[in-house]
């Protein structure tokens, strides 16, 4: 008699959760403190690639609904990661990671670039900087294309919205409150046409 069972794949395996608050306070603050010019790149490897907390897909639904929510993505991003593992105290607990430390260290930075603003060492590392932060969101973008092709809408339709958003923002210099209110509406209704079950 042969085992039928051998040949059925195993389940997939659940994303890991945060131990505890603290696992969940620090994990934040260490994401906060490496985040020069944007924490969007070093979340995505920390929290989807070394912690396994969520998968790049899951990851991608919550970077959308951060990107539409007013305030800093990734602080729109620790809340609900927060609140989806432990209520209304990870929330705050994720939030105190993202901001307490580093607020007091950005206050004694601002206290020393004051003193020391016109030097050109300053100057040329802050401009370094910044191409480093430019360099990491672009990577992150890449790696994340790849949720592209199990999306509703597929690569192509979303590189036509893509493409129509870098035009609006990055070219003609709409607001983006207008450029979302115009896009928006018509990607939620082709992603719904797209779900929607054939009769």
């Amino acid at each position: 008699m042969s085992d039928d069972t051998a040949d059925i794949p195993p389940p997939p395996a659940e994303p890991a959760a945060p131990r505890s608050l603290g696992d969940l306070f620090w994990t934040f603050t260490s994401l906060s403190m490496q985040g020069f010019g944007g924490v969007l790149a070093i979340a995505q490897r920390e929290l989807v690639e070394h912690k396994q907390w969520m998968t790049r897909e899951q990851f991608v639904e919550i970077l959308s609904v951060s990107q539409v929510l007013p305030g800093p993505n990734i602080v729109n991003m620790s809340l609900m990661i927060g609140d989806r593992h432990f209520g209304l105290r990870g929330a705050f607990t994720a939030l105190a990671g993202m901001l307490l430390i580093p607020m007091l260290v950005v206050l004694g930075i601002a206290a020393l670039y004051a003193q020391f603003a016109s030097h050109p060492m300053v100057s040329g590392a802050l401009r370094g900087m910044g191409a480093v932060s430019a360099g990491l969101v672009i990577a992150t973008a890449v790696k994340l294309a790849t949720t592209l092709r199990k999306g509703p809408m597929g690569v192509p339709i979303s590189m036509v919205f893509g493409a129509l958003t870098f035009v609006a923002v990055g070219l003609l210099r709409w607001p983006l409150i207008w450029v979302l209110l115009a896009l928006g509406p018509i990607a939620i209704g082709v992603a719904w046409h797209r779900l929607k079950p054939l009769p």
